[in-house]
């Protein structure tokens, strides 16, 4: 499923021709650059590999700038890939932005989840705890957890406290409320994961979304080798007493 990526701006209300307010998150999406075309061919899988952002150069690494360079194109901060079975359509250099997407499409936003620390069991799992009254003592604790002899262990995977945040989650069918292709930017109903500024990758659920005339922007045409003219070879003039000479043996015979 072919995306783009992007950079969570915040969340706002829009409203729509009904009048009706709409909670919507704006995503800056792209544009992205293609820097790599992976195909079956070559490397057992087909996917397009784009770049996003533009890094402080003397922050790129040596292996990204060896890739990129290698592809030559541009430096980025971000690379992804996405799985689709039309690479081969694509070429390196090409442009993907914003102007693909429509009102309406459905699509899923994927991103990491803001960091909360450590956390009880209400917050972390939704549990609901203990009696709330006075003289319970147990108000937010997750209860008993062990067994008696048998098994005499706790099981895994047993909801706890712990760590919460910084996960990686998809939100599912989200809808486009509205466009604006001038700041590439995606006004998307609803709540996306990920804190403002975080990255994010948008992927377009509809299945005429890689038919778009306006998915792709025109690749850079290869330059043509110049071939420079050829100088003709310059041809020596006679000097005037050579040229006297030559008159002077003509008259003589």
């Amino acid at each position: 499923m072919l995306g783009l990526m992007g950079e969570k701006v915040g969340m706002t209300q829009t409203y729509d021709k009904d009048g009706v307010v709409q909670p919507v998150t704006v995503v800056k999406a792209g544009p992205c650059t293609v820097v790599q075309v992976k195909t079956t061919e070559s490397d057992g899988y087909n996917a397009v590999q784009v770049g996003f952002g533009t890094p402080k150069p003397q922050r790129v690494n040596k292996s990204r700038r060896g890739h990129c360079e290698k592809h030559g194109v541009g430096l980025f901060t971000h690379l992804r890939e996405f799985r689709t079975d039309r690479a081969a359509e694509y070429a390196v250099g090409q442009t993907i932005t914003v102007s693909a997407f429509k009102p309406g499409d459905c699509i899923d936003v994927q991103g990491i989840t803001k960091g909360r620390g450590f956390q009880g069991v209400m917050k972390r799992h939704g549990k609901h705890g203990g009696p709330a009254s006075h003289g319970s003592k147990a108000h937010r604790r997750p209860g008993s957890i062990g067994m008696c002899a048998w098994p005499g262990r706790v099981f895994k995977n047993m909801k706890l406290p712990g760590h919460m945040g910084v996960d990686q989650v998809t939100t599912s069918r989200l809808k486009v409320v509205d466009i604006r292709t001038d700041d590439d930017l995606l006004l998307i109903k609803g709540a996306v994961p990920g804190s403002k500024g975080g990255l994010v990758a948008v992927f377009n659920r509809e299945n005429d979304f890689e038919n778009r005339d306006e998915l792709k922007a025109a690749a850079p045409q290869a330059e043509e080798p110049r071939v420079e003219a050829q100088e003709a070879p310059a041809v020596e003039e006679a000097k005037p007493e050579e040229q006297i000479a030559d008159n002077e043996g003509q008259t003589k015979e």
